[in-house]
């Protein structure tokens, strides 16, 4: 993959997902000396510009899902998008919003509406989302912004790059055009721009631009001097922008809103320029032809000149040349014979094939949650390399290394592909997941389940066990007395500085509220000297468990005396000792699986690290899984969550009512009323419930 420094994409990523920004450093255009007459003429190309595309440009901020250790990890980025019809469509980028789960736009005003995916392209890099239009507040006509023809732009062309760098407010630079067919450079090494197995670099040659653009800017359009959209903003290569021709955004755009996806033809031929001293003076050389494919069957193979393809002169001299053949193959119409005409051992040949519909690189990936894996079915084209007869069976992707596919005898890895569970054979995902309830309902600990899958070559049984986690048992804590007060061991060098002479004993820092040794009268600053008669003998920090070993010796509720030296004087001073306060490990807790938390009732040494008056009423947040809807609310562990939607949380069972019903009813929005530290505030979560998280049988439980 080419380093990062030289290429990157053009979306911004929010930094608290992690992910880092790779900027460009163009410095800005601005226009200067005495001419005039060069002034007003960028003045006015800046006027229509800005007329023309500028109040449809908007800001598309996203939740996007990626497989990774075994769950489908969720992250927040920012492209950028411009309005295209009066319906709302908008196009970007595939990269932008090809796999978001939500979708929010904001219009030049600020106003910020919600979106729909209306269809994708990975191989062009194009997706169209839709304003949910009731949501507008005004019924005023949309701003829509309109195409240019991209094979009229030249080199040395004044172009505006328009978007929303960072993920900030909508922005404009200006530049000219430097390059109108740039493609990756060949330094030798077979580079790739893949997009979800996708060879982008394939189909599209870039318009190259140096208007700045930054992370953010992806999917914003690349405007002419009329005010038309000449490209969609993609990567920056070096200094350079690189734009997706407008022609080719549009018709890939034209297709998605009118179909939702992109049909393309496939015929098994794999192609590269011709060789330098080739003898031949146009054609495209075959470089491959997959099995199993309309190529193979008409009798091409490689080294084959492509002179003609359906009628169509065909010359690729350069590298520059293939992403016109490649379009010009990939668009004919699925299902249309075709004859070719190539040049093998210096002789024209004639061959004849039928096109047939080409599948997705990669299918989508899903998180199978009892399993501690994410997995894809099989597309036709992972079956071909694979070298597999049949697309059938499920393709590992990623494993959570505390899952229960990694705690099998013979744990599953990536690239393993699972082809039968419980014995029965499985074509797909959804198999997979209705084997799983139906072995897993309404059991109340793990169901071993033999499970057959191909590693390479390789046919592998192994034993999973799917279904509730079976929690590891807590060890009872015995019910020994506690003595309700915070100490510390009278060292020699306190009893000195004390001018207490050798005194030995345990001295109280803190007395705690409402319990028998603040009721007894016991102070901080008290020193202990005897338990009911016999000497505390200790001085030193780590002979402290000696008093709690004395105090231990007798049962809960028994009454003592202590022999104490307070302000100089002796005094004996009696007191109850209590029964423990439950510790963390005993507590109730909640774990919600699809927003991914933990919550737990407080505990008293809760209280006492965070300072939580007893009057606070509320769970303590134990665990936020990361990439999680929880965590894309912002919410941190050690959160004490005191509401939510305006409801009192003050147990955990509260918790889970409120969150269950939350999933029935697909609320849009919660809002979760925490304490963090000092601070009080407002988090907004919203989830996206058109991800199928439970289907696998999945619920949320409660871990006593």
């Amino acid at each position: 993959m080419i380093k990062r420094q030289y290429l990157f994409w053009t979306t911004a990523v929010i930094a608290l997902t992690g992910a880092a920004l790779c900027y460009g450093n163009t410095p800005s255009k601005t226009v200067s000396g005495p001419d005039k007459g060069i002034q007003g003429n960028f003045s006015d190309a800046l006027a229509r510009a800005m007329k023309g595309v500028y109040p449809s440009l908007v800001r598309i901020n996203v939740v996007v899902e990626s497989a990774s250790d075994g769950r489908m990890e969720k992250h927040q980025s920012a492209g950028s998008g411009a309005i295209i019809s009066q319906e709302g469509h908008i196009v970007t980028n595939h990269h932008v919003a090809g796999k978001a789960t939500r979708i929010t736009c904001r219009m030049p005003d600020g106003e910020e509406i919600e979106a729909d995916l209306v269809g994708t392209d990975a191989l062009a890099d194009i997706a169209i989302v839709k304003l949910k239009l009731d949501q507008r507040k005004n019924n005023t006509p949309l701003p829509v912004a309109q195409f240019g023809d991209s094979d009229k732009v030249q080199v040395g062309d004044m172009v505006f790059a328009m978007g929303s760098p960072a993920a900030l407010s909508q922005s404009v630079t200006q530049g000219i055009v430097s390059n109108t067919a740039m493609i990756l450079p060949n330094l030798g090494l077979p580079i790739r721009f893949e997009l979800d197995g996708e060879d982008t670099g394939s189909l599209v040659r870039w318009i190259g631009h140096d208007a700045v653009i930054y992370g953010g800017n992806s999917g914003g359009p690349l405007v002419n001097t009329e005010g038309e959209i000449i490209g969609i903003n993609e990567v920056g290569i070096g200094s350079l922008g690189g734009a997706i021709p407008a022609n080719l955004a549009k018709s890939i755009a034209d297709q998605l809103i009118r179909t939702g996806s992109v049909r393309r033809s496939w015929i098994g031929l794999e192609f590269q320029p011709q060789l330098k001293d080739s003898p031949i003076a146009k054609g495209a050389l075959v470089s491959g032809v997959i099995e199993n494919s309309p190529a193979i069957e008409a009798g091409l193979r490689s080294g084959d000149i492509i002179t003609s393809y359906d009628g169509v002169e065909v010359n690729c001299r350069i590298a520059e040349d293939l992403p016109v053949f490649n379009r010009l193959v990939l668009s004919t119409p699925i299902g249309k014979k075709v004859t070719i005409t190539a040049i093998r051992d210096g002789e024209a040949k004639t061959f004849e094939l039928t096109t047939i519909a080409r599948d997705r690189a990669q299918d989508d990936d899903a998180e199978l949650k009892q399993w501690g894996i994410t997995a894809r079915n099989l597309t036709k084209m992972e079956m071909l390399e694979l070298k597999r007869a049949d697309p059938n069976g499920v393709l590992v992707t990623s494993v959570n290394g505390g899952g229960a596919c990694s705690q099998a005898k013979l744990p599953l890895r990536d690239g393993d592909i699972i082809t039968t569970v419980n014995q029965e054979p499985v074509k797909n995902i959804q198999q997979v997941k209705e084997i799983t309830e139906t072995r897993t309902r309404d059991q109340n600990k793990p169901v071993p389940t033999l499970v057959g899958f191909d590693r390479g070559d390789s046919q592998y049984l192994t034993v999973v066990e799917l279904g509730p986690v079976s929690e590891r048992d807590k060890p009872l804590l015995s019910k020994k007395p506690w003595f309700p007060a915070a100490t510390q061991v009278l060292t020699e060098d306190l009893a000195n500085a004390m001018k207490l002479g050798k005194q030995k004993g345990i001295r109280i820092v803190r007395v705690f509220e409402g319990h028998s040794a603040e009721k007894a009268g016991f102070k901080v600053g008290d020193i202990l000297t005897k338990l009911d008669g016999t000497r505390i003998e200790v001085s030193r920090p780590e002979e402290s468990e000696i008093f709690d070993e004395m105090i231990c010796q007798y049962q809960v509720g028994s009454e003592v005396t202590f022999d104490v030296i307070r302000d100089g004087q002796t005094l004996q001073v009696p007191v109850t000792l209590e029964a423990p306060l439950k510790s963390s490990n005993e507590l109730k807790r909640y774990k919600d699986e699809y927003f991914e938390m933990t919550v737990r009732e407080l505990a008293f040494q809760d209280r006492i690290g965070q300072k939580v008056d007893k009057s606070v009423e509320g769970v303590l947040v134990e665990r936020v899984e990361p990439s999680g809807w929880a965590s894309l609310g912002f919410l941190l562990l050690d959160d004490i969550l005191l509401s939510i939607d305006g409801k009192l949380t003050p147990d955990v069972d509260t918790v889970k009512a409120i969150l269950t019903e939350a999933r029935e009813n697909k609320a849009k929005r919660l809002v979760f009323f925490v304490k963090r530290g000092i601070h009080t505030l407002y988090l907004e979560l919203e989830p996206s419930w058109d991800v199928s998280d439970d289907s696998d049988g999945v619920k949320e439980s409660d871990i006593k």
